[in-house]
């Protein structure tokens, strides 16, 4: 599998990769392994396009990637096989923070760098953790719904996985931003991430509650999946959907047709972990933390590239 590669001995650091001493010199191959834990979510499709556009501008570097199916057991066990493998890097973006920080604070006990990518594990063993603001992603969405519905209105939260951080901080922002106002959830499920959960639950609600006034999905399948469940009962007019994440054949596509009302850009920070792996391959220094920045896309701003948030 991985054993026809070359690797690197010690910290999996190239030597001399591009001093440029000795040209004719063959380049060593740098191998990444990257462990995704799902590819039922456009937006992880998209981190590993960027992760590997990124990489081809790099000949020295070869990544290798794994899709763990949303399988934390899985991922668990092919982050085990990288280790094992002995490759150069490891770019994780776990499931589950618990159940994959034991795993991967033995590829660092491995001397094998690790780049967690978008949800945290516990604590601080890994070289680099790259992800946007989910806490405060949430609470500008709940501000934006609280001047949009004039600070009172029914609302639907149909929820990531509850036992992932990006879960758990698009709520409990999105709570700190509609704090104060009048605005009840009066439904709330989790999905999981996933456009048919988020329909199926979407279909529960509006089978429960005649008034519902807007619904937040933590990512924009998710309201996408809330929409098409209030069009076929014919209650799609009646109700504004908002996501996250403004891919753009997703997101911002839904805004621009009309579907959402407004998403909140999470970038996958993709090119900013092969920018990061070749930092630490030229033994600089790199930070703990790298927070990515978002922007919003509403019907103002759509057409202009979407308005960053300070």
């Amino acid at each position: 599998m991985l054993g026809a590669f070359v690797f690197l001995a010690g910290c999996s650091k190239p030597t001399g990769g591009n001093s440029g001493t000795n040209s004719s010199t063959p380049q060593k191959k740098i191998t990444i392994g990257m462990s995704q834990c799902n590819l039922g979510e456009p937006w992880r499709e998209q981190m590993n396009a960027d992760i590997q556009a990124a990489a081809a501008k790099h000949p020295e570097l070869k990544v290798v990637f794994k899709d763990a199916q949303n399988d934390t057991l899985q991922q668990r066990a092919q982050i085990e096989e990288f280790v094992s493998a002995k490759v150069d890097l490891l770019i994780v973006s776990p499931k589950e923070a618990q159940p994959l920080t034991e795993p991967v604070a033995r590829a660092m006990d491995a001397g094998i760098p690790v780049i967690v990518l978008d949800r945290r594990l516990l604590g601080d063993k890994y070289t680099c953790f790259i992800g946007a603001d989910n806490k405060k992603i949430g609470n500008a969405l709940g501000e934006w719904v609280v001047k949009t519905l004039d600070g009172k209105g029914n609302v639907v939260e149909l929820m990531g996985l509850q036992t992932s951080a990006p879960g758990q901080d698009r709520h409990s922002g999105f709570l700190e931003g509609i704090a104060g106002s009048d605005i009840k959830i009066v439904f709330s499920a989790d999905m999981k991430w996933l456009e048919p959960d988020a329909r199926k639950e979407m279909e529960s609600a509006l089978s429960r509650f005649d008034k519902i006034d807007l619904v937040y999905g933590h990512n924009d399948p998710g309201a996408h999946g809330a929409y098409l469940a209030a069009k076929s009962a014919g209650r799609e007019k009646q109700i504004k959907f908002v996501g996250i994440d403004a891919l753009p054949q997703e997101g911002v596509g839904y805004v621009s047709q009309g579907i959402l009302d407004v998403t909140f850009q999470y970038p996958t920070g993709g090119a900013e972990a092969i920018d990061t792996a070749l930092k630490i391959f030229r033994d600089e220094k790199v930070p703990k933390d790298i927070t990515l920045g978002t922007r919003r896309f509403d019907k103002a701003s759509v057409k202009t590239g979407g308005e960053a948030l300070p």
